[in-house]
């Protein structure tokens, strides 16, 4: 977990000094560390999180290089493995319910760039696949949409 955390904060730097294919490069390790960490970490939250801010900050980076199409990618992909995982009988319990907990955030990012950049062919069909699971998700969890600044998580 230590070597996804600085190879985050590296890539959180690039970040802010405006240094985007480094920060990508990094950013995209750090992705590959948090899905390998994803099923082997002991601490299923911590986990779940890095999974899902490894592709969040991807996610921002593509809306700062104004590639709202490879953000809405990340997006999703994050979601909809967070709703698989939840779902895998294979998984242990404790993560299959970290994947869930967490994925009230996936589908509030969602629908966030939703609101603020549109729908896209990747997002509509996993929001509609999904439909009836991320309503009772929402209700579960009481999502409510929100401003969302982007930039490095």
């Amino acid at each position: 977990m230590q070597h996804w955390k600085r190879t985050t904060e590296m890539a959180n730097h690039l970040f802010e000094q405006g240094e985007w294919v480094d920060a990508r490069e990094h950013y995209l390790q750090a992705l590959a560390l948090a899905q390998v960490l994803f099923e082997r970490w002991h601490d299923v939250d911590e986990a779940v999180a890095v999974f899902v801010i490894a592709h969040h900050n991807l996610a921002d980076l593509h809306l700062r290089l104004n590639q709202p199409h490879e953000s809405a990618d990340y997006l999703c992909s994050a979601h909809q493995r967070l709703l698989q995982a939840s779902q895998e009988a294979r998984l242990p319990q404790a993560l299959r319910d970290a994947a869930l907990r967490h994925s009230g955030r996936t589908y509030t990012e969602l629908l966030n760039f939703i609101a603020e950049y549109g729908q896209y062919p990747r997002t509509e069909r996993l929001l509609n696949r999904h439909a009836p699971e991320a309503s009772a998700l929402a209700a579960k969890a009481d999502v409510t949409p929100r401003p969302h600044a982007y930039g490095i998580h």
